[in-house]
């Protein structure tokens, strides 16, 4: 009996250690939204990875996009979804590698960010924000977005001498959803957003979205990259990356449900990519950063002229990136 008891106690170990040793991905995600709606939109996403790869894959979710680019740093994340900017963050901070980039459901190449406002807003145009900043709450992006914060830092505010800091009365951040249900209930005059999000609130929230009027687009936008841990063994990156480029292509009921499941997110299918997809994106920053020393009237011109230099430096660099890879 004793033999017996010993013979179970050491299967009952044996299971354990082996469960705990199962291969596990910590998938985190940016907080473009809610956590309980981004939870339900890629929760069968996440189900159908750990079901094709054999990993067990936990969602992870930050009140920031900064949570997100830490948690990956201190290796509590190993893959993300993110934006362009968080993902240039994650490269540089984080040890993280861009290894595939979403389509979307529409077809189209990319996303753009959107300035809006109430529709019975007394602010009807964008020159009316331009000039009025000191009237206007503004509600800002999350310092880590790129639609958020990057491309309309350079779009919107730096091509106009403006800097959002002091040019609005008062700024708070949220997330795109929240930018949109603080529009919509006046809590802000104006705010940022874009159109991913945008697409979901006027299912979720139409009589909310009806209040909703847009007042700037900018170019577009780049669709999101998928970033890794660049230390992911070998055999964990090549079952990860076969899944994703896989995911909802093809004709089978399977394809098609996987599918479904992506035009949820307003996604269509993956395709591979690299950190040279970010390179478009490093510029944009260091044009805004160019721009705002144009526009500084205060800065010591021998210090203007050193720094403008070092940001070209870096254009060329850019640029010579950009020719080596056609």
């Amino acid at each position: 009996m004793l033999r017996k008891l010993l013979s179970i106690a050491l299967a009952s170990l044996a299971c354990t250690a082996a469960h705990a040793a199962d291969p596990e991905i910590n998938f985190g995600v940016i907080s473009t939204e809610s956590a309980a709606n981004l939870k339900a939109d890629w929760q069968p996403v996440l189900e159908d990875m750990e079901k094709k790869t054999g990993y067990k894959i936990k969602a992870f979710f930050a009140n920031d996009y900064a949570g997100i680019i830490e948690a990956m740093r201190f290796n509590k994340v190993q893959m993300a979804w993110m934006g362009n900017k968080s993902a240039m963050e994650a490269v540089d901070r984080a040890n993280g590698e861009v290894f595939a980039q979403m389509t979307y459901a529409d077809g189209s190449p990319g996303y753009w960010s959107l300035l809006v406002t109430h529709k019975d807003s007394v602010y009807k145009t964008l020159d009316d924000v331009l000039k009025r900043g000191k009237e206007i709450n503004y509600g800002a992006g999350d310092p880590n977005s790129t639609s958020g914060t990057l491309v309309p830092g350079y779009y919107l505010y730096a091509l106009n001498g403006i800097d959002p800091k002091t040019h609005y009365k008062a700024m708070r951040v949220g997330n795109h959803e929240s930018n949109l249900m603080a529009t919509a209930a006046k809590q802000v005059d104006v705010a940022i957003t874009n159109t991913e999000v945008w697409e979901k609130f006027q299912k979720r929230e139409a009589d909310k979205a009806k209040n909703i009027q847009i007042l700037w687009k900018s170019p577009l936008i780049a669709a999101d990259p998928m970033v890794w841990r660049n230390d992911l063994s070998p055999d964990m990156k090549a079952k990860v990356k076969a899944f994703f480029l896989t995911y909802g292509r093809g004709d089978s009921a399977d394809a098609k449900r996987e599918l479904a499941n992506m035009n949820k997110l307003t996604f269509g299918n993956f395709n591979e990519s690299s950190n040279k997809q970010l390179v478009p994106f490093r510029q944009l920053e260091l044009f805004k950063d160019k721009a705002k020393l144009d526009n500084d009237d205060r800065m010591d011109p021998a210090a203007k002229q050193a720094k403008l230099a070092e940001i070209n430096k870096k254009l060329a660099e850019l640029q010579a990136q950009i020719a080596s890879a056609k």
